[in-house]
């Protein structure tokens, strides 16, 4: 198995880092927008966090990562396989997938299996790259420079949280939910506005202007690239730790408690910058409760809320959704005036 370069093990980039581990302990964020410079770790880190995600509870044998707790109804025939009594219950590594710009439709939705259909004459179908990522992650490199055709079919995915498949006398419904990340740099084009609003969080990633940063980057590059799997040894326990996080996370998440004047002040800072929509609002409020469960703590305080109102909101302005100092800016302004210091 290929090592991957461990999460812990990357420099700087602390916007980018924590608004993937809170995706990863709320998965009802909608997801992380990167954008940023080339080359300045933005895939690494994905990656990075595919490594670091607990596995999941699956059944045995399912190509959609069914859940044990709630199986399909048609999972049985989707799967080729019988279910009688208790499905079979096993471990399998949570789903990072990859989307390919140049990936067609029946490569993204799933197909008719056709080594099947023409060996035994059988119709089957062949999942596809939605089925593979749900109860996971969907990963588009460069994601505004993704063809229309596939972002409409994202977008009523991701509205959905399910696939279907209507064609070559194939009638096929599967859940396909999963926390969509893309990344890609702003230079190379726009992303459209209705699939930027479906992602629950924006970083703004770039290189480190710092020169000892940039020494540590090449060096544990360096040194990852010359053994890679001494390097991930060396990190292992330091993953391990952050992984044993986002699981106690996890189980802490229902528990935070939100109070009515933190909803207030993250309405009023939706009203003040001029959020379209409500995705602003509960952005926030997922994402606080998310951070608070990762810091330990036991409610939402107004210091979460001001760490995270910038990634929950900047992509959100009704100007420069794309221009994220200023929107950054703006709503720094707008927390100081309107929150207590």
């Amino acid at each position: 198995m290929r090592a991957v370069f461990p999460f812990s093990a990357i420099v700087g980039q602390d916007d980018m880092k924590l608004a993937l581990l809170l995706a990863a302990i709320d998965r009802t964020l909608g997801g992380v927008m990167v954008f940023g410079d080339r080359g300045s770790g933005k895939t690494t880190t994905v990656r990075a966090l595919a490594a670091l995600l607990p596995p999941l509870q699956v059944v045995a044998g399912c190509r959609f990562n069914c859940d044990p707790a709630a199986p399909i109804a048609d999972c049985a025939t989707v799967c080729d396989r019988k279910q009688e009594g208790s499905p079979v219950v096993t471990e399998a590594p949570a789903p990072v997938v990859d989307l390919p710009l140049g990936a067609t439709e029946d490569r993204v939705v799933g197909a008719l299996d056709l080594e099947r259909a023409l060996t035994l004459g059988e119709k089957a179908f062949d999942p596809g790259l939605l089925a593979r990522a749900h109860r996971g992650f969907l990963y588009i490199d460069e994601v505004n420079l993704l063809e229309d055709h596939l972002v409409d079919l994202l977008l009523d995915v991701a509205a959905s949280g399910e696939n279907v498949v209507e064609r070559e006398g194939l009638s096929v419904r599967h859940p396909a939910r999963f926390v969509l990340v893309g990344s890609g740099n702003p230079e190379e084009g726009e992303l459209r506005p209705q699939l930027l609003d479906r992602f629950g969080l924006s970083v703004e990633v770039s290189s480190p202007k710092d020169l000892s940063a940039r020494v540590e980057v090449v060096r544990r590059r360096d040194a990852f690239d010359r053994d890679p799997a001494a390097f991930a040894e060396a990190w292992r326990a330091e993953d391990d730790r952050l992984r044993a996080t986002i699981q106690a996370a996890q189980r802490r998440l229902a528990d935070v408690e939100v109070s009515d004047a933190i909803l207030e002040q993250g309405s009023r800072l939706c009203m003040a910058v001029g959020a379209d929509g409500l995705r602003g609002e509960l952005t926030i409020l997922r994402a606080s409760r998310a951070l608070a469960a990762l810091e330990g703590q036991s409610d939402v305080s107004e210091a979460t809320l001001r760490r995270v109102a910038p990634m929950a909101l900047r992509h959100r302005l009704r100007r420069g959704p794309l221009d994220d100092q200023a929107s950054t800016a703006r709503i720094e302004r707008a927390m100081d005036e309107l929150l207590a210091a």
